[in-house]
This record gives structure tokens, C-alpha cells and sequence, in this order.
């Protein structure tokens, strides 16, 4: 039996301006019918005897992760980390969480693409004989080419359908990286894993005491909120940050690696999604309203408004509704430089598109000045915002389209397209889509403080008092 334990914990920093903290790369469609995260989901599908699976992401992306599980029809388990402590305590909570059954997990992170599913499940499978004795298996992946961005692993004598891993090779220079690939001896690093519950837990009690001895309090006092399992904030916050790689793999004699050849990619940046995408006639990758004139080896991604580009060799360019990034294809590993300049700076575009996303719809501010800002504002059908009121602003909502089912002080009543209402500073109110369809408003803020941390919730259906 395999348990699919599926990582949602990273902050995809090197794909901004798309890739945002609090909507990062695994929930986003670039270019796809489904998401990252639900094609990695789907991707566990494949195997005759499978278990929905635990999905392990922080508070503030839980929403999206349930949504889009149900939008797959799928009901998953949900766990909820309070703060980000990298991988091996992750892989630990889902192996505990299946530790009495002991099934193989198969641990995957959601932000990776794999076009060749086939070839992915046939390596899952070679490996499983190894895992059901006692392996911990990582999977290498067959390299096309040198590549700085990755890790490597060399492998060592064979071993079953595998080979022992011989050395952990962090990312290399460029001619160190080419002596690699032409040596036949090294495979990328995947960050994928299987392993039964059981040796896990194990091997990190052996190598990891206290780590291991942290998450089971955490799990052990976690809570039930709706759909999720929130671990316990104090528990968790004590446990040690570290990789699986860095806590078990390097350092355990149970690590094993299965070559796979699957067409796979990690997204890690620009022009890792420049690789991974079909080219037209010059060589380039546009999206979007692109036009390209003498343009070539070059990857154009508009989302908002027409990019043009005269002349360009080599290049990234991304437009979003508020960022432009232009960097040369060989210099987009040092974006994640860049987003920490930003949060340094204070830069919300760092963490937020001006769309943001939440469970009951979506809002973004399309204007804004001294003591004034207009949001366009999505309810989806039967959602309902919480019952807050704002110490600094008062509001002004105008239906463009849809119903709206509105609580304003102590007054409840409906408001159609074209009708409005004013909440004033201090009023109690609500906001609800009682219809089919979505709702969408304006809303006029007026005060002395505009921002989201001026609401004071009383109720909440999603139990949120943030966000």
C-alpha cells in the first residue's frame, strides 16, 4: 500500500513576480489546466493499491489546498505546520501520522513537473521491492545536461533494481557539473523518497532524537479545525530545522537510489520553465499578449498588458499587474536575492499579488491614495465573508454584479447590481453571495489606516482570526 505524503511547504521565491509567498508556484496554472499541486496529486493515481493523500503546507496556504483538492474530487488529509522546519520534520508528522498501518510513503514535493507519468510510476514501482525491505529510496534523476542548480547524487554498487548512493554532491560549478553528466556515475537529486513509515521514523530517531521526540508531541497535542490537523504551535516551534537529505539520507547505511528518466523538472527558476515549455520558430517561450520582433532564446510571459520586446537574446521578462522582472536567462537563480531585498525593504510585493486570494473568493486594489483605496471584490456562490467591523475605515459597497446578502449594524437586507450601501467606522457587518453565481463589488475605503490587520473578527465559518 502507498501512502502519498505530498510537501506543500515551499515559498517558490525564485519564479516571482508569479511565484508570491502567499501564493506561491505549486498553487498557481502557469500554462496548465490544473495546478502544480494538483498535478502531482494526480500523478499518485497511478498505482493499483494507493491512499488519498496527506498533504503537509502552512496555515496561510490551507485554503487553497483543500480547494483545490475538492475540485479533483479528492479528500485528503490536510496538515497544518505553524512554522516552517524544511522537510524531515514534515516527512516525519506524515509518517507518524500512518505509523501503526506502516505503509510505503511516497513522499513528493508539489511544485515539480513530470512529463513522462509512465516512466515516474515504473520507477515508483522498481523501487517499492527495496522500500518493503527496509531501504530508505531516493530517486536520481537521469541528467540531459549540466546543471548548477541541483543537487547530485553519485550512485555506488548496485543493489536490487537500484544502487547504493555513494556521496551527496551539493550544486557544483559549471565544469564540475559537466565532468558529472559525462561520467555516467551522477544523477540529479529529485527530492523524491520512498520508504515505509516504520524505517523513517526509525533512522530519524537514531540520527534526529530530538526532532523525531518534538514532532510526535506536536502531532500528539495537535487540534482538529475543519478539514485540517493544526500541529501544536509550542511542540513544533522546539523542533530542529533541517532536510531530509541533511538529517537521514547523508547519514544513514539504509540509502538507497532508482534511477528515473521521466522529462522532469523542479521549476526552480526562469529558465528551468524556459526548458520545460514548447519554443516557437525563434527559440522562444511567450505567454500571453507577446509580441517579439528579432527576439530569440528568450522566455516573455505577460499576464496583465501587452509586453513587447525588439531585440533580445537570452532574456526573462515577466509582467504582472504590479512588477516587471527582466534578467538575463543566466541570472535567474539570483531572483531569490532580489525577493530578499524586497522583504527587506518592507516591498508587500514580495508576499502578495494585488490579487489576494482567500477562501470565500478574492480581492485587489486597483487604486489607492492618502486616506483612500478601491478594491474589486469576488465572493463565490454560497461563501460568506466573517462578521468583523474596522476601528479606522469606514466602506462603501457597490454591487456590479450578482446578489449580496449584507449584515450592516443591526440591519439585514439584499442589495442586487447597481445598489449600494455605506458601513460606517465602527459598524458591525457581513458580507455574503446567497446567489449562483459570483458576486462581484467595488469597494471605497475612506479613514486614517487602511490595512488588512484593521478587522476585528466576531465570526468566522472558515475559524480564521487572520487573513
Amino acid at each position: 500500500m502507498i501512502q502519498p505524503v505530498i510537501l506543500c511547504g515551499g515559498k517558490g521565491s525564485r519564479l516571482w513576480p508569479l511565484s508570491r509567498e502567499f501564493y506561491p508556484k505549486q498553487y498557481l496554472r502557469i500554462g496548465e489546466d490544473r495546478t502544480l499541486f494538483q498535478e502531482t496529486v494526480l500523478r499518485t493515481n497511478g498505482f493499483d493499491e494507493v491512499r488519498p493523500p496527506v498533504a503537509i503546507c502552512n496555515t496561510e496556504h490551507r485554503f487553497f489546498v483543500a480547494e483545490q483538492l475538492q475540485t479533483l474530487g479528492i479528500k485528503g488529509e490536510i496538515i497544518l505546520e505553524p512554522i516552517g522546519r524544511n522537510t524531515a520534520p514534515a516527512i516525519a508528522i506524515g509518517a507518524l501520522m500512518h505509523k501503526d498501518d506502516d505503509p510505503l510513503l511516497l513522499v513528493i514535493p508539489s511544485d515539480h513537473v513530470i512529463k513522462n507519468v509512465e516512466a515516474f510510476e515504473a520507477a515508483v514501482k522498481k523501487a517499492a521491492p527495496l522500500a518493503e525491505d527496509g531501504f530508505l529510496v531516493t530517486f536520481g534523476i537521469v541528467p540531459d545536461r549540466p546543471e548548477t542548480g541541483f543537487g547530485y547524487l553519485r550512485k555506488g554498487d548496485s543493489i536490487g533494481a537500484g544502487f547504493k548512493v555513494e556521496r551527496f554532491e551539493e550544486k557544483p560549478p559549471l565544469d564540475l557539473a559537466t565532468e558529472y553528466v559525462t561520467s555516467g556515475q551522477h544523477f540529479w537529486n529529485s527530492g523524491m523518497f520512498l520508504f515505509k513509515a516504520s524505517v523513517y521514523l526509525s533512522e530519524l530517531g537514531a540520527l534526529a532524537p530530538e526532532m523525531l521526540t518534538t514532532c510526535e508531541k506536536a502531532l500528539a497535542d495537535s487540534i482538529q479545525d475543519l478539514d485540517f490537523v493544526r500541529l501544536c504551535p509550542e511542540a513544533f516551534a522546539q523542533c530542529p530545522s533541517d532536510s531530509i537529505d541533511y538529517a537521514v539520507m547523508e547519514k544513514t547505511d539504509k540509502c538507497v537510489m532508482v534511477s528515473m528518466d521521466a522529462d522532469w523538472s523542479d521549476l526552480g527558476s526562469w529558465s528551468a520553465m524556459y526548458d520545460a515549455k514548447d519554443k516557437d520558430r525563434d527559440n522562444n517561450v511567450l505567454v500571453g499578449d507577446v509580441i517579439a520582433l528579432d527576439t530569440k532564446n528568450s522566455y516573455l510571459h505577460a499576464e496583465t498588458r501587452l509586453l513587447a520586446a525588439v531585440g533580445l537574446d537570452n532574456i526573462v521578462a515577466v509582467e504582472t499587474a504590479d512588477t516587471i522582472f527582466v534578467a538575463p536567462k543566466d541570472k535567474t537563480q539570483d531572483v531569490k536575492k532580489l525577493v530578499e531585498e524586497l522583504c527587506d525593504s518592507g516591498r508587500s510585493e514580495a508576499m502578495f499579488h494585488r490579487k489576494v486570494y482567500r477562501p470565500w473568493g478574492a480581492y485587489e486594489c486597483t487604486d489607492q491614495d492618502e486616506r483612500f483605496q478601491v478594491k474589486r471584490i469576488t465572493v463565490k456562490p454560497g461563501q460568506i465573508l466573517s462578521l468583523q467591523k474596522h476601528h479606522h475605515r469606514s466602506e462603501h459597497w457597490v454591487v456590479v454584479s450578482g446578489t449580496a446578502k449584507i449584515v450592516n449594524g443591526d440591519k439585514e437586507f439584499i442589495l442586487t447590481e447597481d445598489q449600494s450601501t455605506y458601513i460606517p467606522l465602527g459598524a458591525m457587518h457581513r458580507l455574503e453571495n446567497p446567489g449562483k453565481i459570483p458576486l462581484k463589488l467595488v469597494e471605497i475605503q475612506t479613514g486614517s489606516y487602511l490595512g488588512e490587520d484593521d478587522i476585528v473578527r466576531f465570526e468566522d465559518v472558515y475559524g480564521r482570526t487572520e487573513g
